[in-house]
């Protein structure tokens, strides 16, 4: 039971930090190519749609870590388990206290309603999102190395 709650834990965290580096690494260079209106539209959807996704992923991952970290504690790794669980447990005050409130605004901004340094707000994001992504990788990586 413990080598299944290993793999649905190391998936689900792998796959949220994949999509949180896509975003850093893909998703945003293309918005911030397009147009002005059309790159800020793509910024105020891609908001709405992973706001309301990303926040579940998060906590969903550091319970599961969490969970591993109780069901393993006597096992080999559990240190770096732990570790990765703090990690995580950044991240999510990362995005609270940095990163939704610069969300919560641009996911309702139209090239009518935006502020004069909507630019700016959007590179504090990316800059507070590296960071993040960097945090969540660290935590992968302890991850993994805790469960091989």
């Amino acid at each position: 039971m413990l080598n299944a709650l290993e793999v649905v834990t190391t998936v689900v965290v792998g796959v949220m930090v994949g999509v949180e580096f896509s975003v850093a690494f893909v998703i945003n260079p293309i918005l911030n190519a397009l147009p002005e209106d059309s790159g800020q539209l793509g910024h105020a959807h891609g908001g709405r749609m992973l706001g309301a996704v990303m926040p579940v992923w998060y906590i969903g991952s550091l319970v599961l870590v969490g969970i591993r970290a109780v069901a393993g504690w006597h096992h080999h790794g559990t240190g770096l388990v732990v570790t990765a669980g703090a990690l995580l447990m950044l991240s999510v005050v990362m995005s609270i206290l940095l990163l939704v409130p610069i969300n919560n605004r641009n996911r309702a901004w139209t090239p009518e309603n935006r502020p004069e340094d909507w630019k700016e707000q959007l590179s504090r994001w990316d800059r507070f999102h590296y960071v993040r992504v960097a945090v969540i990788i660290a935590a992968f990586a302890l991850l993994v190395t805790a469960l091989s």
